[in-house]
């Protein structure tokens, strides 16, 4: 799927912020919220209203997977931390648009390259050699990893293949491993760290995009279990 101008620009102009605090478009544009920054995002070639371009600001729906996250994370005392690969920093984006995030977000750790993750979150070499970056085993040992290195009640992962490039027969353009790791009490034996996959169709904003709210709702879906 060839991305639009609109998502084009849109990630361009996201992947700039991050980059740079203060990012002011040379053209005349709309804003688009991310975080606290205000990127000015030249899209009236589009037709899009102010309406439209402000939709993915920090979320004011109650039902947002990162609000219902937070809530439940705050009532039973819990913490998460992040390790991220595909998504690049949207995960941890996603949770720190929330006020008083803090009360239970202890990290977002990007750990792009196979030595980013040996080295920064603990992945064997053994897994990246024998099954690659994009696999169950090492969304597995990332989510574990962080998870142990913040000493968080819960941590959570994201590798895959956003695309366009890159996808073979075996491991599409799209495929995606979340990684959730839970660490129970002492002595209970109830600590648990697994993956789950998914193929999203999309342009890699969008791959990447549903799967940092698809690695939010897997952490809430796994505390409800408890």
């Amino acid at each position: 799927m060839i991305p639009s101008p609109t998502n084009a620009i849109v990630s361009s102009a996201i992947s700039s912020s991050l980059r740079s605090p203060d990012i002011k478009g040379s053209e005349p544009g709309i804003g688009v919220g991310t975080g606290d920054r205000l990127i000015r995002v030249a899209a009236e070639r589009d037709g899009m209203t102010d309406a439209d371009a402000t939709s993915p600001t920090a979320p004011t729906d109650e039902d947002a997977v990162e609000r219902r996250l937070g809530r439940r994370l705050r009532d039973r005392g819990e913490t998460l931390a992040v390790a991220e690969s595909l998504t690049g920093g949207l995960v941890g984006s996603l949770l720190t648009d929330v006020p008083g995030s803090s009360d239970y977000l202890d990290r977002s750790v990007v750990a792009y390259s196979n030595d980013a993750k040996l080295d920064a979150l603990g992945v064997s070499r053994e897994s990246l050699d024998a099954h690659g970056a994009v696999s169950a085993p090492v969304a597995r040992e990332m989510a574990r990893g962080v998870r142990d290195d913040a000493g968080a009640t819960w941590g959570v992962s994201t590798t895959g293949i956003a695309g366009p490039a890159g996808g073979t027969e075996e491991k599409p353009v799209g495929l995606v491993f979340v990684g959730v790791a839970y660490a129970a009490p002492w002595g209970t034996g109830d600590s648990f760290a697994r993956a789950e996959r998914r193929v999203i169709d999309g342009d890699r904003w969008t791959v990447k995009a549903e799967s940092a709210r698809w690695a939010l709702q897997t952490v809430h879906d796994a505390i409800e279990d408890r």
